[in-house]
């Protein structure tokens, strides 16, 4: 069994956390916000998460907001923490930054650490590598350094974080090795080890991209029916008779989350440094950001049909989370029709 850290005891790091410890290792969380860390040393569950209601409180995980000596202590050290975007859509890395520094500052010899944040490709190797070799120990000598995408699709009780299958990439063979007989240690799914960090990065970012390109298809085409007077969900049933081919997609008001409305902006950027307009990816953004607006305008009309103004309207909102039966308001498209309405 192992000594694990896990930095960011969010939606992806607690769950882990919890895993962890439930598979027999030795298991620390460290998180900067105090309430939660209180939370967690308390059995309580600062998450909407069933898997770390059910496990919390019969599993001995410890949360730290300090964690020096845990970090030092570590066999194996992980990064969950939140990688966001700002107001031009540009990646926010400051916390990856922040967290590596911390590490360098406990690393020693023969630990192996892991990225399990969503970041665009090259940031294992251009940012977190060379931070942690400030240390004066040496990637793929002294230290193992790994790439592992997180997978969890919050309210799906079919696929949890126990059994989705993974892909890691690490910047050396040793820790390619090192970082699957971690994660078959506490994995119930397939594991499956690319050629290097970068390609498990993009892997993370083409899931989520392809997702957002085929709900602004289906999104786009729902706009155009709208015109047509065809009824689009009768479309969709009748595409979806032919057995290959077609995946359904169903429109929407437009896309939440932290990873669908948020990850293709990972690559659009990185792209753009080295010279590349993902122009396709930036245009299913563009439909996809349009439909709370969109949802609005068929709002207005239909109120206009029964001789009502939509200033002065009761307007009630069901549903504010970014997906049904979970309590994530993240990047939430009701949150943008609310304040549209307003």
């Amino acid at each position: 069994m192992k000594t694990v850290s896990i930095i960011g005891l969010g939606y992806v790091g607690l769950p882990l956390a919890c895993l962890c410890s439930t598979k027999g290792h030795t298991t620390y969380g460290i998180d900067v916000d105090t309430e939660k860390v209180k939370a967690i040393n308390n059995k309580e569950n600062p998450i909407d998460d069933d898997f770390v209601s059910q496990t919390l409180k019969d599993i001995n995980l410890r949360a730290t907001t300090e964690g020096d000596k845990e970090l030092s202590e570590s066999d194996v050290i992980i990064i969950c923490v939140p990688t966001p975007v700002d107001k031009r859509m540009s990646p926010i890395l400051k916390f990856i930054k922040i967290a590596t520094e911390k590490i360098r500052n406990n690393l020693k010899k023969g630990q192996l650490i892991i990225l399990e944040s969503t970041v665009h490709p090259g940031t294992t190797e251009d940012i977190v590598k060379p931070i942690l070799e400030e240390s004066g120990l040496k990637d793929g000598i002294d230290f193992y350094l790994s790439h592992c995408p997180e997978r969890i699709d919050p309210g799906n009780e079919q696929w949890t974080i126990k059994n989705i299958p993974r892909v890691i990439g690490s910047t050396s063979e040793k820790g390619k090795e090192l970082s699957k007989e971690f994660y078959s240690s506490i994995l119930e799914s397939d594991i499956l080890v690319l050629s290097g960090a970068k390609e498990a990065e993009a892997t993370k970012i083409m899931e989520n991209s392809f997702r957002d390109i085929n709900i602004a298809f289906i999104n786009e085409m729902a706009k155009s029916f709208d015109k047509a007077n065809i009824d689009i969900m009768e479309v969709i049933k009748g595409a979806s008779s032919k057995p290959f081919a077609f995946m359904p997609h169903i429109p929407g008001c437009g896309v939440g989350g932290h990873c669908i409305p948020v990850d293709p902006y990972y690559l659009i950027e990185k792209a753009r440094q080295i010279g590349f307009d993902h122009q396709f990816l930036s245009l299913a953004r563009k439909i996809n950001e349009s439909m709370p607006t969109y949802t609005v305008h068929i709002l207005t009309e239909e109120l206009n049909k029964i001789g009502k103004a939509l200033n002065g309207s009761k307007i009630g909102l069901y549903g504010i989370s970014y997906k049904k039966n979970i309590g994530d308001i993240r990047e939430s498209p009701s949150l943008k029709i609310i304040k549209r309405l307003k």
